[in-house]
């Protein structure tokens, strides 16, 4: 009996929602269909589902749920799945063991040290993967570093053999060697434990991976079945990334493995083919998918999808894909080529390996409605599948799917009756109907207004537009590009209803939609090749002559690729081969993939790159990290299309009246109309649709909006903006309408955030671009805060200290072009390393806003090693202090100006300039263009809006925060009623004292810092606007809800502080650990209020460095300098313990990676962990410190300035208190015996070669008294 054709192609995404299926037969029309990703009553796994439907339907006979499936007949099977995205979302993959270097095992649970929420007391960082750890003594590091002012040219490795010239060209030195019989004793005890997956990462592997491939060669002689090698995973520098990539590929890769073997024993006769999609947009065959490369598999079919069926090769213009889901929308860029990156966040963990491009917003038709404190909330909370919008019958709660529906802008008719408990109802309209009501009822109460239903659900969907419109503005502002200049790509079920309004909020005229645009990533995986990638660590400076090493290097990897690609069955004629080297300039940390350029310059196209993204070059070397070659081939799915806009010109020309199905009522422009319905597949090619509009087809609904008109091509619906927008400059001035207050929050929020993803894209120096040690804000015409994105709390209230003292002091003086440095204390300065740059934004000639930029820049000249100083005594010994510099004057750069200024740093006794002059000035201009960003962005807010519109919306927006804390206020004294007292003592026994006496009926308060110590000669002085910054992030903390930050959250606050106490100092004194002074602030409010315990109350500034001007010959050297903050535990609350090892309250910076410090600077890092059992006890335990220990490579001076050595982080509640922080070196003896030595909080120390410094962090406070105490 003859075999079956072969002639059905199957591909299948299975979403966070909905799973679609695209059927694909010869000569005929396609199929597609959705079902629920999840519906465990009626079938277990979706994808094997939708097959057995699709066989159904193809075949025309039943085929019972849960029979073994005939694949004979499918030629091909492509699947994306969310089955690794679930398993780590879910903390339900492998159980296995990491293997990594003595003194790193915590680098995973410490990661990068900053919280995820900023203003959540309840810290939560990502679990660790991995179910236990063993370090292994083993250890390599780098010989020379990248600071180094003598660099070695040359190394003589012939007469040391624990020196190693890698494949990257990098001379390595082993200090241990791996000891295999040590290794093979830790593994064979790990297999009598039960374990049968190993993940190994050991420092340096990146480049020297010969101990991690050993330990992977016993593992298999011990019978482990599954083996991972960070070395192999991802061969880039950063253990962290690395630990976390090789964690997350252990702990998915079974469970990927399992997942592919029971889809396939659901087969009686598989396909021809099974192949699953991947995350870099490439196919894999199911023998061959792995764990990290499934995690995006879905999104990534979107892009190829938008890629191959909507991107215009002829026309030119890039596209944005927005894929708006029913959980959540990945917004996506394409110009003709994929973008990768090396690096992805995925539930709060980055992810080492190749992807494409996809920011993932957490709003799609599922996202939550809410009515907080008069504004309109959508999500992040989201409906989900189950229960789902309330629309789907299953108690759900109101959503943007709900409010569609109410709206009209959802054909009822069009939906299966496949909802509620059965799967055989339709939507529910009837109680969509009834909880806008509800609703409706709760926001006018709020509010004062009086909206209607109809009115509250059309501001649902504004406000969800504009929240979707941010993230798109942020991810191509951020690479450099602008949206307008692009055509929008809308796709998924819900985007269609959505396009028309995102084009027109960013300023986009043109949005494609196409024909299969609800199952457009199951399309895209459709279209998708098998590709395969190799990639090689390089360490060298990129030259003419460097490059024929580097060649040669390609064509080895090229080899491997193609090798691979044979071997999937792939035909040699159709391989297509991507080369590029991961660049950067010399001393950076930010690198970039570069694409072979035709001329083969990488160099020229480096600073070509370069310049588009960061907006600047450098005179400096390039240098090259690592080399990586893509191979692509394999797929059949046909030619390229063809042009829409060419045929769009043709049948533009004829356009055609479209046959109308039907009419509908849908709410547009404020009131109901009577619009036409549309049904897709029955109109013909050059049909002609103007809004208010709606299409439909089985799969979703399009809603053209009145300004907009579409016209259908062969495969696309073309939708072209015929007219600007709706006019917003008649909103009226005398009322405040709630929805166009949550907009403009949004939108000045979305300005804050867009001048710092520019300073943070331009910026030059690790403190700001990889520290994120900065923030932006905009303010008022008087100088009071607006909008401040969350960047570093510290600068929270602070900044507009600053911007209120340059006011008064240029009242009248400035013009438009000026811009304004400061960093002085007494002028609203924190400390002096946070520089400030102020620009007056004009509008029509008249002064309407300020925008500023404040920097942590780490090297400002001074006594000290770093910006910080912890033996500085006066103000002058701690760098340049700048009251206030005009450094741009009517646009024209002042930077002789600014030299002079940083110079006189030096003028002082045993103090230098700042040794990186240049890094300076060039964070300088980053500050200054994200300042012209914001003046932008402001000018076309008020052109748009008109000024005095925007003016209004901005007090109101002040006004609505100030509700927001009054309304808190009065539930606290209610629950409070006499006045809250706290007292709490700096290191040198300084109180810091606070009584808090509430208004219930004003909803105000008084913040009384009466009885608070003198200010001291030392350097814990702090600035007033500190403070001011402590009072708001705390007060936001305690409120635990989403409002704006601004002046408003201070208004309802009346601060006293003592003049001349350690909170509001004279001008002279010493100020550099004022952000480190005001951990102790917030703990003292946070214990006034009862909140939680103490936390490490530090900030652990650490550095270290060499050169400078010599304190008593006066000759300056050579030299360089490294800081960095560390954190510590975090205090305990009522239902939760503290973090371990997180950066707390007026700080939430970075760290840096062990590897980069060591390839940058000379030490080793011996011991990065955590601080096990210094967090105090309680019913909640406090979160542990830190221990940071480093050995010098070389003599250099180190310093650390750091509190809470001598009192302890207190507990609440019978809490018992945290371990206060220490500070300890070991210098050897006269007879060259390491002797240890406390160092005390606060000390410059000098260390030879083999010298060792350790700092140990305090931990947190506990919370209520322990359970086993109790009994």
């Amino acid at each position: 009996m003859p075999g079956k054709v072969q002639d059905i192609k199957i591909s299948i995404d299975r979403g966070g929602t909905f799973c679609d299926a695209l059927i694909q037969i010869k000569g005929k029309e396609d199929i597609i269909f959705k079902i629920l990703s999840e519906d465990p009553q009626n079938y277990p796994d979706a994808p094997t589902e939708a097959i057995r439907r699709a066989l159904e339907i193809v075949e025309g006979k039943p085929i019972p749920p849960g029979e073994k499936l005939d694949g004979s007949r499918i030629e091909l099977c492509r699947i994306g799945t969310t089955v690794a995205t679930n398993a780590l979302l879910e903390k339900k993959g492998e159980r296995f063991v990491l293997l990594t270097t003595k003194g790193m095992k915590d680098i995973c649970e410490i990661g990068n040290q900053s919280r995820p929420e900023l203003f959540n007391l309840k810290i939560k960082k990502p679990e660790v993967l991995f179910t236990k750890v063993v370090e292994l003594n083993e250890r390599v590091t780098i010989e020379d570093y990248d600071l180094n002012p003598f660099p070695r040219d040359w190394l003589d490795l012939s007469d040391d053999p624990d020196l190693i010239r890698t494949a990257s060209g990098e001379i390595v030195r082993i200090l241990k060697k791996l000891d295999t019989e040590e290794t093979r004793h830790v593994l064979r005890q790990l297999r009598a434990e039960g374990f049968n997956s190993v993940a190994v990462c050991f420092m340096h592997s990146h480049i020297f991976p010969d101990h991690e491939k050993h330990v992977i060669s016993i593992a298999k002689e011990e019978g482990f079945e599954f083996t991972s090698a960070s070395s192999a995973i991802s061969p880039h520098i950063k253990i962290l990334r690395r630990a976390t990539s090789v964690c997350s590929e252990a702990y998915l890769y079974p469970i990927i493995r399992r997942y592919v073997d029971s889809f396939q024993a659901g087969f009686k006769a598989l396909p021809q083919k099974v192949e699953f999609m991947c995350s870099d947009g490439g196919l894999r065959p199911a023998q061959k998918f792995s764990g990290n490369e499934a995690l995006l598999s879905g999104p990534a079919g979107g892009v190829v999808g938008i890629a191959r069926s909507c991107y215009d090769r002829l026309e030119g213009t890039a596209i944005i894909g927005f894929d708006m889901g029913g959980t959540s929308t990945d917004i996506s860029r394409h110009d003709g080529e994929y973008e990768h990156l090396m690096e992805t966040t995925i539930a709060g963990r980055t992810i080492a390996a190749p992807m494409l491009s996809i920011q993932t917003v957490a709003a799609g038709g599922g996202s939550i409605l809410f009515a907080r404190n008069g504004l309109f909330v959508v999500g992040p909370e989201s409906a989900g599948a189950h229960p789902g919008p309330a629309c789907y019958r299953k108690g759900g709660p109101l959503t943007i799917t709900d409010a569609n529906l109410f709206l009209g802008r959802l054909v009822l008719s069009s939906f299966p009756a496949s909802f509620g408990p059965n799967t055989n109802e339709p939507l529910d309209d009837k109680i969509v109907v009834q909880k806008f009501e509800q609703l409706t009822a709760e926001i006018n109460s709020q509010s004062g207004q009086n909206l209607s239903p109809e009115e509250v659900a059309l501001g649902f969907i504004k406000v969800a537009n504009e929240s979707m419109s941010r993230p798109i503005r942020n991810a191509t502002e951020a690479r450099g590009f602008v949206p307008d200049k692009h055509n929008l790509v809308s796709f998924g079920g819900a985007g269609g209803q959505h396009a028309c309004s995102i084009a027109n909020n960013l300023g986009i005229k043109k949005v494609l939609i196409h024909k299969y645009s609800s199952i457009l990533s199951a399309y895209g995986i459709s279209l998708a090749e098998i590709q395969s990638e190799a990639s090689a660590p390089y360490a060298g400076e990129f030259s003419t002559e460097a490059f024929l090493e580097i060649e040669d290097k390609i064509n080895v990897l090229t080899s491997q690729v193609r090798a691979r690609l044979l071997s999937q069955g792939v035909d040699s004629s159709s391989i297509k081969f991507e080369t590029s080297l991961s660049m950067r300039y010399k001393g950076s940390d930010t690198n970039m993939s570069i694409k072979q350029p035709s001329d083969n310059d990488y160099g020229k196209a480096f600073i070509a790159t370069h310049f588009r993204e960061f907006a600047f070059s450098l005179s400096r070397s390039i240098f090259v990290d690592a080399i990586a070659v893509r191979g692509i081939g394999g797929s059949d799915s046909g030619a390229e299309m063809c042009s829409p806009f060419t045929e769009l010109d043709i049948i533009q020309e004829d356009a055609l009246e479209a046959p109308i199905l039907a009419r509908q009522r849908v709410y547009v422009d404020g009131f109901w109309q009577d619009v036409p319905v549309y049904k897709l597949s029955t109109l013909p090619k050059g049909s002609n649709v103007p809004g208010p509009s709606l299409i439909i087809d089985q799969t979703q609904t399009i809603f053209i909006e009145p300004q907009f008109k579409a016209i259908l091509t062969s495969d696309h619906v073309i939708i072209n903006r015929v007219q600007d927008g709706v006019s917003r400059k008649s909103i009226g001035l005398e009322i405040i309408n709630p929805v166009q207050l949550s907009v403009f929050g949004h939108r000045f929020m979305s300005i804050a955030e867009q001048m710092g993803n520019t300073l943070q894209r331009i910026s030059i120096s690790t403190s700001i671009k990889e520290r994120l040690d900065f923030s932006c804000a905009i303010f008022s015409p008087d100088g009071s805060l607006v909008a401040n994105a969350p960047h570093i709390p510290i600068h929270l209230g602070s900044m507009q200290f600053a911007i209120q003292y340059q006011h008064k002091l240029w009242e009248g003086n400035l013009k438009d072009g000026d811009v304004l440095l400061t960093n002085h204390p007494e002028c609203g300065g924190t400390h002096l390393p946070d520089l400030t740059v102020i620009t007056p934004v004009f509008f029509q000639n008249e002064l309407v806003f300020y925008v500023a930029s404040r920097g942590h820049h780490t090297d400002i000249g001074g006594k000290g090693i770093t910006s910080m100083v912890p033996d500085s005594k006066e103000l002058w010994e701690e760098g340049v202090n700048i009251k206030s510099l005009k450094i741009v004057s009517g646009g024209t750069f002042m930077g002789d100006d600014i030299r002079v200024a940083f110079n006189a740093a030096a003028d002082f006794p045993g103090c230098s300039a700042t040794r990186r002059i240049e890094d300076n000035l060039s964070d300088l201009k980053a500050q200054i263009s994200a300042n012209q960003r914001g003046i932008l962005l402001l000018n076309n807010l008020c052109s748009e809006f008109s000024l005095p519109v925007v003016h209004k919306y901005m007090n109101a927006i002040q006004a609505n925060a100030q509700v927001a804390i009054e309304n808190y206020l009065r539930e606290t004294a209610f629950k409070h009623p006499k006045p809250l007292t706290a007292i709490d003592y700096y290191d040198d026994g300084t109180p810091v004292k606070l009584k808090i006496t509430i208004d219930a009926k004003t909803g105000t308060a008084v913040f009384d810092f009466t009885g608070t110590g003198l200010q001291t000669l030392g350097n814990m002085n702090s600035p007033i606007s500190i403070t001011h910054s402590a009072v708001i992030y705390a007060l936001r903390c305690l409120i635990n809800l989403e409002i704006p930050l601004n002046q408003g959250c201070l208004n309802p606050i009346t601060i006293i502080v003592p003049k001349g106490c350690i909170l509001n100092p004279t001008s002279s004194v010493a100020v550099c650990g004022s952000t480190i002074a005001s951990q102790r602030i917030t703990d003292t409010i946070f214990r006034a209020f009862g909140a939680c315990a103490a936390s490490q109350g530090c900030a652990n500034s650490f550095g270290w460095g060499m050169g400078g001007k010599d304190a008593v010959t006066g000759e300056v050297t050579k030299g360089w300098n490294y800081g960095e903050a560390i954190g510590g535990g975090s205090g305990a609350g009522p239902g939760w313990h503290g973090a371990h090892a997180v950066n707390v309250h007026a700080t939430n910076t970075r760290n840096t990676d062990p590897e980069v410090i060591e390839k940058r600077t000379a030490v080793l890092v011996r011991q990065y962990a955590i601080r096990r059992g210094s967090g105090g006890r309680g019913r909640w335990n406090g979160g542990d410190g830190t221990i940071r220990e480093i050995e010098a490579r070389e003599r250099l001076r180190f310093s650390i300035l750091s509190e809470r050595r001598v009192f302890h982080p207190y507990g609440m509640e019978g809490g018992e208190p945290g371990e206060v922080g220490k500070n300890v070196v070991w210098k050897r003896n006269e007879e060259g015996v390491l002797e240890e030595m406390s160092l005390g909080g606060k000390a410059v120390v000098t260390l030879d070669a083999g010298e060792i410094i350790q700092i140990n962090t305090p931990g947190g406070g506990g919370w209520g008294i322990p359970e086993e105490d109790k009994q």
